[in-house]
C-alpha cells in the first residue's frame, strides 16, 4: 500500500515530489499522500510548484505564497501555492537595493532599467521557483515532518531539476573568480591603490549563501534516503511514454523513483466499452512495469471529481491510508 505506515515505498523520506503529464491528476495524488500523511500524525507543507496552480481549486482555500491551514482543524497540514511574481519582486528588489549602495548615482537608472529586462527575461521564473523550493526544502523541512511538492508537468519540473547542478556549479565558478579578484585587490591595496574590501566581502557572502542553498537542494533531492518522486499517470499511451521518460530522465539526474500512481483506471465489469478500454490500459501498464522498478499504485475512475477535503480523503482511502 502506497500509503500504509508500515510497508510504504514512501516511508522515511521528509520530502516528495508528485510529478507527471499535464492532467493526469498530480495535484489530487499530491493532496491525497499530504492529507494521509497528516491524518497518521505528520506535520506537513503541501507546496505547489505549478505556476498554473489548481491546489487552492481542490481545497476550496485561498491560497497564497505563505502557508495557510488546510483539511480541517485536527490535521496538521499547511498548503503554499508558490508565487514566482513575487519571488522574482523580492529578488530584484534585494539586488536592486545592492547595486545602488554599490553604483554611482548616475547609474542607478540604468541599474533598474536592466532589472526591469531581467524580470521577464527567459528562466527568470524557473529560477525563481527553485529559489523558493531550495528555501521550503532547506528551512520548512526543519518545522515540518514531510514536504510534499505539486509539481508543474513533465518538462518544466525537468528543467527544475536540472537547475540545482547547474546553478551550483555556476555559483562555484563565480567564486573562484572572487578569489582570484580579491587576491588581486588585495596586492593592488598593498602598493597604495584602492580597496573595495566591504563590496567585495558582501558580494562573496551573497555567493556563498546561494551556494549553501542550491547545494543542500541538491543533496535533499539525490538523496533517497531523504527524497523521492511519484510519477502519476493515466493507463493512455501518451502518458505512460512521458512517465517512461521522465523516470528514465529522473534516474540520469541520481533522483529516486519509488512509486508511480496510476489515475483514473476504468472498471473491467461495466460495460463492453469500459471493458475494451480495460484491456488497452493493461497492454500500456504491461509496458510500464517492464520499464520502471518503481511500485505501482492505481486509482479507480470515480464518478464525480475528488474535490474538497472528501475528496481527497477518497483518494488517500483508495492508495491505501
Amino acid at each position: 500500500m502506497l500509503l500504509s505506515p508500515e510497508a510504504s515505498p514512501l516511508a522515511g523520506r521528509r520530502v516528495l515530489f508528485v510529478s507527471g503529464k499535464g492532467g493526469v491528476g498530480k495535484t489530487t495524488v499530491a493532496s491525497a499522500i499530504a492529507a494521509a500523511r497528516a491524518r497518521q500524525g505528520e506535520r506537513v507543507l503541501l507546496v505547489s510548484t505549478d505556476p498554473a496552480h489548481n491546489l487552492g481549486h481542490l481545497w476550496d482555500v485561498a491560497l497564497g505564497d505563505g502557508p495557510t491551514s488546510v483539511g480541517g482543524d485536527d490535521l496538521a497540514l499547511e498548503a503554499i501555492e508558490i508565487d514566482p511574481e513575487q519571488t522574482v519582486s523580492r529578488h530584484l528588489a534585494a539586488v536592486g537595493s545592492t547595486m545602488r549602495r554599490w553604483l554611482p548615482e548616475r547609474l542607478h537608472g540604468a541599474a533598474e532599467r536592466h532589472l526591469e529586462l531581467a524580470r521577464t527575461a527567459p528562466g527568470t521564473h524557473e529560477a525563481a521557483i527553485l529559489e523558493r523550493v531550495a528555501e521550503v526544502v532547506g528551512t520548512d523541512t526543519s518545522e515540518h515532518d514531510l514536504v510534499v511538492l505539486d509539481t508543474a508537468p513533465t518538462g518544466h519540473t525537468l528543467r527544475l531539476m536540472a537547475l540545482p547542478e547547474q546553478l551550483t556549479t555556476w555559483t562555484e565558478a563565480l567564486l573562484a573568480n572572487r578569489d582570484r579578484a580579491e587576491r588581486f585587490g588585495a596586492a593592488l591595496t598593498a602598493l597604495g591603490g584602492d580597496s573595495t574590501t566591504d563590496r567585495d566581502a558582501e558580494l562573496r557572502r551573497l555567493l556563498v549563501q546561494r551556494h549553501r542553498r542550491f547545494a543542500n537542494l541538491r543533496d535533499v533531492v539525490t538523496d533517497p534516503r531523504q527524497c523521492g518522486f511519484v510519477l502519476v499517470t493515466t493507463a493512455e499511451r501518451l502518458p505512460v511514454l512521458e512517465t517512461q521518460a521522465l523516470a528514465r530522465r529522473l534516474q540520469d539526474l541520481g533522483i529516486d523513483v519509488p512509486a508511480v500512481v496510476v489515475n483514473r483506471r476504468s472498471p473491467s465489469t461495466d460495460g463492453e466499452l469500459l471493458a475494451t478500454r480495460r484491456r488497452a490500459e493493461d497492454e500500456h501498464l504491461t509496458t510500464l512495469r517492464a520499464s520502471t522498478s518503481a511500485e505501482l499504485h492505481e486509482v479507480p475512475l470515480l464518478a464525480a471529481e475528488p474535490v474538497g477535503e472528501q475528496g481527497v480523503a477518497t483518494v488517500a482511502g483508495l492508495l491505501g491510508a
